[in-house]
Formats: structure tokens, C-alpha cells, sequence
């Protein structure tokens, strides 16, 4: 029934299009001879006219122009009319011109049929979209269809709230007409700021733009808003703390799009509208990809992810997306992460085939499984525990998940032949001081060691970074919690800094990075200056509307185990060499030898299945030198 009514409408839209494709050829010859046709050429309308309406019909079917949803009607629709009405001028000046030698024809007309084609077409299209526009968002009287009419974006809604859009440029444009166009969506843009002077004064589809950020308190008393939505996805830090200090001053409420690193395929749409966070705060840099290169080595290839559920290989898993593979595999032991991310990924991308692999790293026999059967070409191992202080307490669970584990992923790698690995690593690796820290370094000596001092035709690269913002057991989500509780805030000491990165940042510079290696090398992450924790307490506190030391009191509970007052990123003796990308520099250490390394981690791997607490600290001791526990660990 439904196939039914769509042919129905075809046909229907068809035959409009006949009379004005007829309305078109007749009145070109109206226009060419000043409303007086002259009797010789009255026949040649009526010979040609049945070439002239098959033609331009099957052109007009092959450009899709019976496809779309003229409610709909677009620029890209008035593209496609005006190719389809040349497209047929041209097939039916060549037909006419081998079959008549345009006798009995005004060559003029051919153009003028063309214009008042395009015109005629293009116009009853846009017919509907305005019919839909004007009389179907639910006005019921001459009043509120006069509103729509000369009112841009007017709805009817009891609870219509007025917005402001923070950005006039092409991201709050196309959130205007998402708005404008989606009814359901009960707000109306009364206005746009921006901070570019030649823009004040001027319109968006018929919106002022009323002044800058600095003007807010007046344009919101001018225009009632009652919401303010920051459509600025490049903004700096800079620029997001002086906009959200502006419209925290007005009282009203305040949204933002996600910065550009964040938008799934650079789309912009409400649906990515959300509560500004710290995030946004810190940092926003466009990130210079060189896609070309990524998809050299993303592109149509099978790709397999482990800890694909974490905060970094979640978010990886998306990036990796928008380089079209043809194939993803999602390798995590935590079913509800993984859950998660496999039904995110196949919502947003259909033509991709996802396989959630519910498997551990530490099983050698399951990699084999996923590795025969899906055929990686292209390994990125974001698999580990992180947490200092569980670590700390329990050491034979970083062996054998940090170390054993990437041991594992590295000879299944090596024995299906991979093409690229692609190992995340921590800036806790540097001189460690915990137990975390040096089982990444073991596991950063395995990678190297492999294109070091074995024959594998695989590339094994390591990125090298510092915190993420926002994942999972960061101090950001603990500061919240607290603030919500009425505080205290707990941070271990004054002077303690960390450097940070957002998590959409760090993982494009990690598909950046892969795509620069030949193997061997080690990348490191500009992390840009160290943030005092301390300090970005203090944001968080004002961030939330209170005042820091005032509302809410921050205490110094003291140095955890393993903990550092700073990270570093460089070893001693670590050559680092600046590469073409700005924000990746590349180190070459000092390689592995292959036996003694293998030998020291079959000894720690059974110091681990016997949980030796003492032995697991020497033994990492004596396999990192610059590891520097506190003397009380050996006691």
C-alpha cells in the first residue's frame, strides 16, 4: 500500500512537470517573438514538443529529481534541476539538429526554454518546501501564518524559549536551519553574537546579528533569550573561558557544540549539543591531520582495537571510522564498555562491518581465534590497567595484564603477519615510580625490541602521552563528585602538575603518528604546558558557580603511593628529533636485546602467577634501572 502511494505521487509529480515543461517551450517562443508567434513556427512547437517532454523526463529521472523530498528542497536540489535542464537542452538541441538542421526553429528559444525551465521547476519545488514550512509547524490562524511569513523561525509553542546563537559563522548556520526546519525542537534563534566586527549589523536568514560577546547582557534583555548555544567548535581555550565568563554573568543557561576533534565526520547537528564541560575549558585546538596518509593505512583495511571499551580506545574505535575501514574489531574484556561503544559504532556507521570481541589479552589462545579469523592488517593495543594506587597494592596484576598481555598481542601480531602496531603508551614510563609506570616501560621495551632486533616485517610504533581529560579514573570526575557532595576537594599536594590533553586530541595524534612511522620509534605527544591540580580545582569549583576556599574548601591529603609531583615525557639519554607534524616529536632509544628481555619476562610472568609482591618490585627494578620506588617497597 505504501509502494502503492509513493508511485502514485511519482506520477502525480510527473505530470506537473509535463504542463510546465510545455509551459517552458511555449513560452520561450512567446518571449522570442514578443507574444506574436509567428505561423510558421506554431508547427514546429507542436512536432518537437513530444521530444522535448520524453527527454527532459528521463533526464530529469536520472538526477534523482523524483527521489528527494521537496519539503526538503535544498541548494543542492537547485544544482541538480539546473544540470538536468542543460543536460536535456543539450540531448535535444543535438537530436534536432541531426534529424531538422534546426529548421523551423529560433535557436534563441533553446536558451530561454532552458531559464524558464530552471524557473518554473526549481519554483513549484520550492512551492512545497514553503507550503511545509508556512502552514504545517501547527499555526491554525492568518495571524500565525503571517508570523511565519515574515517572522524568520517563528514556531507556535507555549514554551517556545528564545535562543541565542554564540557564532555566525557556518556552524551556527546550519544549526539555525536544523532548528528552523526540526519542530520538535522548541526553540527560536532570536538573534546571533559574534565577536567579528564586520558582522554586527548583518543577517542570517534574516536573523541580526546583534553584537559581540562583550554586548551579551544587552542583547539578552533585547531579545528575551533565555538560552545561549555556543556554536564555535575551532575556539581556543581562551576564547571559551571569556564566553562562558560572559554568559555565566547574564544568568542564563548555556550550551555548546563539541569542539571540531569531537564531531563524528566534522558533522555538525543538535544532537551533538551539550553542557559545556572542563574540557572545553582547557583546550579546543584543531588538530592538523594529514588524511591522506591515515587512510593510506585506515582505509578498506581490517583493524583490530584492544581495550577497544576504554576511554582511549572507545574513542580511537570512532576515529578510526571516519577513515572507512572495512572492518573494525573491537577486542575488550568488559562486556558493558563494550556493549556500548559496538552499538554507538554501528548506529553512526552502517557501512562498516564491527565485530565486538568479549576477550582478554592474557588469553594467548582467544587473540589467535580473533587474529586467524578476522586477519588484522592494523593493531592498536590501548589495552592496560592504569590506576596507580590499585596497581601499587596489587603489582602481579600490571605484570600480567600490562606486561604479559602485551607480550601476547606482540607474537600474535609477529605470527600472522600484521602490517602496522600501534602501541599506546604513558608519560608515567619516564623514569617511573610506580608499578604502573614501569610495567608500561617493559611493555614500551617489548615493542621496540621488536623492530630492533627481530626479522618482523611488521611497523611497531609506540605514542608516548601524558593524562587525558575526562577518562575514566581521572582526577576530573573525582573533583566533580566532590563538588556535588559540598566538597571537600582532595588534591595530594600544592605543587603537584600534570600535563593533560582531551581525549579526541590525543587519539587523532595517535592515528597521525602511526601513519609516520617505519618502525621502531617512539612518538611523543606535545602536551602543551602542565596544569597545577591544585588549579584546575579551583576552575572546577568556579566552573559549578561557587567560590573556591569560600563554598568549597580544598584539603591537601599528601603524596600516594608511587605518585609524583610531575610527569616527564623524555627519559635521560632519550634523543628526541621534532618530525614535519608540530604537535609529534620522535625519539629513537636504546633497543632491546631480544633474549635477556624475553628471559626477565618469563621470570616476572611466574613471579606474578605466585603474586610475590617483593620479587615483582626487584625484579622490575633490575629490568628498568631508572625505575625509583620508595626503599620502603623492598622492606
Amino acid at each position: 500500500m505504501k509502494t502503492k502511494s509513493l508511485y502514485t505521487n511519482i506520477i502525480l509529480i510527473m505530470a506537473m512537470d509535463v504542463f510546465l515543461i510545455f509551459a517552458a517551450w511555449y513560452g520561450a517562443h512567446l518571449l522570442r517573438f514578443n507574444f506574436e508567434i509567428e505561423p510558421n513556427f506554431t508547427s514546429s512547437i507542436w512536432k518537437a514538443l513530444p521530444l522535448i517532454i520524453i527527454a527532459k523526463i528521463a533526464v530529469f529521472y536520472f538526477f534523482s529529481l523524483y527521489r528527494g523530498m521537496w519539503r526538503y528542497t535544498s541548494i543542492d536540489d537547485l544544482f541538480n534541476i539546473i544540470k538536468a535542464a542543460v543536460t536535456s537542452a543539450v540531448i535535444i538541441m543535438v537530436i534536432l539538429f541531426f534529424t531538422h538542421g534546426f529548421k523551423g526553429f529560433a535557436r534563441s528559444t533553446f536558451i530561454l526554454d532552458t531559464i524558464l525551465t530552471i524557473v518554473l521547476i526549481s519554483s513549484n519545488r520550492l512551492s512545497v518546501r514553503l507550503y511545509f514550512l508556512l502552514f504545517t509547524n501547527g499555526s491554525d490562524s492568518p495571524k500565525d501564518i503571517l508570523k511565519n511569513l515574515f517572522i524568520p523561525g517563528n514556531k507556535k509553542y507555549e514554551d517556545i524559549k528564545n535562543l541565542l546563537i554564540i557564532g555566525a559563522g557556518d556552524c551556527g548556520e546550519k544549526i539555525f536551519r536544523e532548528l528552523r526546519d526540526n519542530n520538535s525542537l522548541k526553540y527560536k534563534v532570536a538573534g546571533f553574537i559574534d565577536d567579528d566586527i564586520k558582522k554586527v549589523g548583518r543577517r542570517i536568514h534574516g536573523i541580526p546579528i546583534y553584537g559581540t560577546i562583550d554586548d551579551i547582557n544587552k542583547i539578552v534583555e533585547k531579545t528575551n533569550a533565555h538560552e545561549a548555544l555556543i556554536a564555535i567548535p575551532s575556539a581556543t581555550s581562551v576564547q571559551m573561558r571569556n564566553i562562558v565568563e560572559q554568559c555565566k554573568k547574564t544568568g542564563v543557561l548555556f550550551k555548546t557544540l563539541p569542539g571540531m576533534g569531537e564531531l563524528i565526520n566534522g558533522r555538525v547537528s543538535v544532537k551533538a549539543i551539550r553542557d559545556v564541560a572542563y574540557r572545553d575549558l582547557l583546550g579546543r585546538e584543531v588538530i592538523r591531520l594529514e588524511e591522506n596518509l591515515i587512510g593510506r593505512y585506515l582505509k578498506d583495511s581490517s583493524v583490530l582495537v584492544t581495550g577497544a571499551g576504554g576511554s582511549i580506545g572507545s574513542e580511537l574505535c570512532r576515529q578510526i571510522c571516519r577513515f572507512c575501514p572495512d572492518r573494525i574489531v573491537l577486542f575488550e574484556r568488559a562486556e558493558t564498555p563494550l556493549y556500548e561503544i559496538d552499538l554507538e559504532l554501528r548506529k553512526n556507521f552502517e557501512n562498516i562491518e564491527i565485530v565486538p570481541l568479549l576477550a582478554d589479552i592474557c588469553d594467548l589462545q582467544q587473540l589467535r581465534t580473533a587474529f586467524k579469523t578476522y586477519k588484522p592488517q592494523v593493531v592498536f593495543h590501548a589495552a592496560a590497567y592504569k590506576h596507580v594506587p590499585m596497581l601499587e597494592i596489587q603489582p602481579w596484576r600490571a605484570v600480567q595484564n600490562n606486561i604479559i598481555g602485551t607480550r601476547n598481542v606482540l607474537d600474535v601480531t609477529n605470527e600472522y603477519l600484521v602490517d602496522r602496531f600501534v602501541f599506546v603508551s604513558t608519560d608515567k614510563a619516564v623514569r617511573p615510580a610506580n608499578i604502573m609506570g614501569a610495567s608500561k616501560r617493559v611493555a614500551e621495551m617489548l615493542v621496540q625490541s621488536q623492530n630492533g632486533c627481530s626479522l618482523s616485517q611488521t611497523k611497531f610504533i609506540t605514542v608516548r602521552f601524558g593524562n587525558v581529560v575526562g577518562s575514566a579514573g581521572s582526577v576530573i570526575p573525582l573533583f566533580k563528585k566532590q563538588i556535588a557532595e559540598g566538597g571537600p576537594l582532595t588534591v595530594t599536594h600544592p605543587e603537584i602538575n600534570r600535563y593533560f590533553m582531551t581525549i579526541p586530541e590525543a587519539c587523532q595524534l595517535i592515528l597521525q603518528a602511526g601513519s609516520m612511522g617505519s618502525g621502531g620509534e617512539t612518538y611523543i605527544l606535545d602536551m602543551g604546558k602542565p596544569v597545577k591540580i591544585v588549579d584546575m580545582a579551583r576552575d572546577l569549583i568556579r566552573f559549578s558557580g561557587l567560590e573556591p576556599d569560600v563554598d568549597i574548601k580544598i584539603e591537601f591529603t599528601g603524596l600516594r603511593p608511587g605518585e609524583k609531583l610531575y610527569e616527564e615525557l623524555i627519559t635521560e639519554g632519550e634523543g628526541i628529533v621534532p618530525t614535519h607534524h608540530e604537535k609529534i616529536m620522535v625519539l629513537r632509544g636504546q633497543y632491546c636485546h631480544t633474549k635477556p628481555l624475553n628471559g626477565s619476562i618469563d621470570e616476572i610472568a611466574r613471579l606474578g602467577d605466585v603474586q610475590d609482591d617483593r620479587g615483582i618490585r626487584i625484579k622490575l627494578k633490575k629490568m628498568v634501572p631508572e625505575y625509583m620506588p620508595a626503599a620502603s617497597e623492598f622492606n
